[in-house]
């Protein structure tokens, strides 16, 4: 399988590489020596590289400006890990690294959602403090999207910045939260209501991961795969209808029970399609993000797209107490979002039907037909509205939702709240004549 590479090319001339492919944890090293991660690198403009959907055919890393030889020396580097990814790739990532000349520590966090809290990053930070990291140190996230969130944030403030790798275990994690340099905490008022903007340093997507992962996980990466194509629209798009039925049969699931690694898939010509619609899956997504982010690093304006169906899920996961995989939940959010759009901005309802189907064959069934009771009466059209007003979109007390007309077509609106509500008990009662029916 030949490693995807793209750049993300920023408008302040700042670029980073991210890289889609089998076997990237055991490059990390060598690759992390070549980037000379210094806060001065960080932001100096970058060399160009190959264009962003062009193949990396060769092993090598790409070449940095002139680099300084005194930034080439060894540097300490922190792997922030949790429970359950550092039992399996740890070690691996230890060994490349030392193996390139770095001093190595690790910190490993509680696994869930809990772990995005100011109280472990405060842990963090004083485990950086007693382990005397400076600012040539980097901090690499080892793990999904909690993870890459919280050691891009605690990397992002460290000494006010620090240099920060992003190496995605989840598919939700690759194809979102580990690009664009969107980093954030949970706090009681909301989700993500703490956070900063801080580009990584490098992002890589090592493919041989997805074979561990569990199959909840991997429906988390499919709803925002969904949601990219959507918004995105044109090709992506179409070739999501085409691959999500490919996709919901999810070929990682096979992979684990008869292949060693991801890698291995190619050497079965049955599997061939499997590990390439993956690949191409996890490649669409991260060029259309990287795309937008390219055009608006700090969300003043585009960049809101890629919270399409994320006012309704955030609004999911507070009011479930988070028991709620946010794929799921952002799922559901695009369900609402698609029926809102109908009244709110005219769109088709034909859309609707269409978003809706195209879910289902990602294998993304409605809530009321997944979740356990006990969780979804938690799920009342009141608790979802009052949450709703924690959303970042929120301006002057109006809520404002990322609503599709077609496929690429997209606008932030603000919506009359007497029209959410309506909508809201719509949903409610939706959901219980599912449960009634199950």
């Amino acid at each position: 399988m030949t490693t995807q590479r793209l750049k993300v090319m920023l408008d302040t001339g700042a670029a980073y590489d991210i890289r889609v492919g089998s076997g990237l944890l055991a490059k990390l090293g060598t690759h992390l020596a070549e980037l000379r991660p210094t806060q001065a690198e960080q932001l100096a403009p970058a060399a160009p590289s190959a264009p962003a959907d062009q193949p990396d055919s060769s092993a090598q890393s790409p070449q940095p400006t002139q680099p300084d030889q005194s930034a080439q020396r060894a540097q300490r580097v922190v792997i922030i890990t949790d429970e359950n990814v550092g039992p399996l790739y740890l070690a691996q990532v230890r060994e490349t690294l030392q193996a390139a000349g770095f001093e190595v520590f690790d910190l490993t966090v509680p696994a869930g959602e809990t772990s995005k809290s100011l109280e472990v990053a405060s842990e963090l930070y004083d485990a950086l403090g007693l382990l005397n990291i400076g600012r040539d140190g980097v901090l690499v996230a080892l793990g999904g999207g909690v993870v890459g969130d919280l050691a891009g944030f605690v990397a992002s403030t460290w000494l006010r910045g620090v240099a920060c790798v992003q190496l995605p275990t989840s598919l939700l994690a690759m194809v979102d939260s580990s690009v664009g340099g969107k980093t954030a905490l949970n706090i009681s008022a909301g989700k993500n209501l703490v956070g900063t903007f801080r580009q990584p340093l490098y992002v890589a997507a090592d493919l041989n991961t997805l074979a561990t992962l569990p199959d909840a996980e991997w429906d988390n990466g499919l709803a925002e795969i969904a949601k990219s194509a959507i918004i995105d629209g044109g090709e992506f798009y179409a070739w999501l209808r085409e691959n999500a039925a490919a996709l919901a049969a999810r070929s990682a699931r096979s992979a684990r029970a008869n292949f060693a690694n991801f890698a291995a898939l190619r050497a079965h010509d049955t599997q061939d399609s499997m590990a390439d619609s993956i690949q191409q899956a996890i490649v669409r997504a991260v060029s259309f993000k990287a795309g937008v982010v390219a055009k608006d690093e700090t969300e003043t304006g585009l960049r809101e797209c890629l919270n399409y169906g994320h006012t309704f899920a955030h609004a999911l996961e507070m009011a479930s107490g988070f028991a709620l995989p946010h794929g799921r939940a952002v799922a559901e959010g695009i369900r609402f979002a698609s029926h809102l759009a109908v009244e709110a901005i005219g769109a088709p309802a034909a859309f609707a039907d269409q978003q809706e189907k195209l879910l289902n064959a990602l294998g993304l069934a409605p809530l009321a037909r997944t979740c356990e009771s006990e969780v979804l009466n938690a799920l009342t059209a009141d608790s979802l509205f009052d949450r709703m007003y924690a959303d970042k979109k929120v301006r002057g007390g109006q809520l404002r939702f990322v609503l599709a007309s077609a496929p690429g077509e997209w606008q932030t609106v603000t919506v009359d709240p007497d029209l959410v509500k309506i909508y809201l008990i719509y949903w409610e009662q939706a959901r219980e004549q599912m449960q009634e029916q199950a």
